[in-house]
């Protein structure tokens, strides 16, 4: 089974199940044992058409003599790949692009007699008059993001910042990782990649940081079994950053914490020291916490099952950090998940119930002078300043607190910052910092 045939059945699986394109593309990769070539060049078809879909569809219309929504949905899928290589890849020739998607239609078009014909001569007249083909105009078609969703990142982000953060939405994310300063240094780090064929530049804001390319298989690098780095986003790592957490025997919690990157962040912030409780409530969940700490080195933490909406009366008024990542509607990674544009806004009005009682809840757990750090992965208001206004109205023992940036960044004397893709080159991300009054 071949890169393609591997991306049309994650695309099928997505369209049909629901599935995550991050979750079962690396399934179907492993499935069908594909070595490193075949496995990159199926993950940029299956995420390059999830992320250009409705600028497919665009195309389609011009192409098609009948209705794009009259197609049989597995056609649909397979004109999309075809589409993707000829429009997107410059280095797949367009005869490979066809043939290929033909041979598709006919293996999984058997009821659709009519779909190989149909694809060959879509895609010929495609390649063809590709450069004479209308360009999309709209934000919606030209980066592939329904009107729905755009109207309502522009009513919280503001229209001079959308353009930019569509366009960084469809563009392929750099490989960050974080050192593991408690068994190397970032120099010692970047030439040991270095000698292993790994592109690597220091990063440009973030300590410790580094970015990588030509990687292969990250988890095939000597470095990576050995426990020097782990890979993060540095708006992940800028949220465990703003806890500002000393070298010192402190107690932290991470009420959701999965798969561990903020709980692997503040390990090494500590130097090793003091303790970080790493919760999850789905048991596999807990074992990939428990395993990347392993791996690591990281003694000083204890992975935990437990429900961040249930108060566990051992912990109240125990810790001196607890981090809350909550939940959420994730579109600040979209460059990362392209489906979530697509899932019904609607589905997620009651997010914002679930955060403010995981808030609220783990906000038991902060002892006197202590700090409350609240994040997501999301843009919107609902979600992040309305949940802390709403948690502050109702706890007047918490203030927010300035939070301390790199320089990069202007200074912040709200206590809350919103990152959004196209500006730091990072995930969409909001942080907040409350501290409990003594």
């Amino acid at each position: 089974m071949g890169a393609r045939e591997t991306a049309l059945n994650a695309l099928i699986a997505c369209r049909k199940e629901g599935a995550w394109s991050n979750g079962v593309l690396k399934e179907y990769i492993l499935r069908d044992r594909l070595d490193s070539r075949d496995a990159g060049l199926a993950a940029r078809l299956c995420y390059g058409v999830l992320q250009n879909r409705m600028k497919l569809d665009f195309y389609l219309k011009q192409l098609l003599t009948g209705k794009v929504k009259d197609l049989h949905p597995v056609v649909h899928d397979i004109l999309h790949l075809g589409l993707y290589q000829l429009f997107e890849l410059d280095k797949v020739p367009d005869s490979a692009a066809v043939n290929e998607s033909v041979t598709l239609a006919k293996k999984y078009c058997k009821k659709q007699r009519f779909a190989p014909g149909l694809v060959n001569a879509v895609l010929r007249k495609a390649s063809v008059e590709k450069d004479d083909l209308k360009q999309p105009a709209s934000w919606v078609d030209r980066y592939s993001h329904p009107q729905e969703l755009v109207d309502l990142l522009i009513k919280d982000i503001g229209k001079s910042r959308m353009e930019a953060m569509l366009r960084a939405n469809n563009e392929a994310p750099r490989t960050v990782i974080q050192v593991n300063t408690l068994r190397t240094t970032t120099a010692e780090l970047a030439e040991k990649l270095a000698q292993s064929g790994v592109e690597v530049q220091p990063h440009g804001w973030m300590e410790d940081c580094l970015v990588l390319g030509s990687t292969g298989a990250i988890e095939n690098l000597e470095a990576f079994r050995e426990g020097l780095f782990y890979v993060q986003d540095p708006a992940a790592r800028l949220s465990v950053y703003c806890a500002q957490l000393p070298q010192a025997d402190i107690k932290v919690l991470d009420c959701c914490a999965a798969p561990g990157g903020k709980s692997f962040a503040a390990a090494i912030a500590m130097g090793g020291r003091g303790s970080i409780t790493s919760c999850d409530v789905h048991g596999h969940k807990v074992s990939l916490i428990a395993n990347g700490a392993s791996r690591l080195g990281l003694v000083n933490i204890t992975a935990k099952r437990q429900d961040a909406t249930e108060n566990n009366p051992e912990w109240n008024h125990k810790m001196d950090v607890v981090i809350a990542d909550v939940p959420c509607s994730g579109y600040g990674i979209i460059r990362k998940k392209p489906d979530i544009r697509y899932k019904d806004p609607a589905s997620m009005e009651e997010l914002p119930q679930l955060q403010l009682a995981i808030l609220r809840n783990q906000a038991r757990y902060v002892k006197k002078g202590g700090v409350l750090l609240y994040s997501t992965c999301t843009l919107l208001r609902r979600e992040n300043e309305d949940v802390v206004a709403a948690f502050l109205e109702a706890n007047n023992e918490f203030y927010l607190e300035p939070l301390a940036l790199p320089a990069v960044f202007p200074k912040n004397g709200s206590g809350m910052l919103t990152l959004v893709p196209g500006e730091y080159d990072t995930d969409g991300f909001f942080i907040s910092r409350l501290r409990r009054k003594v």
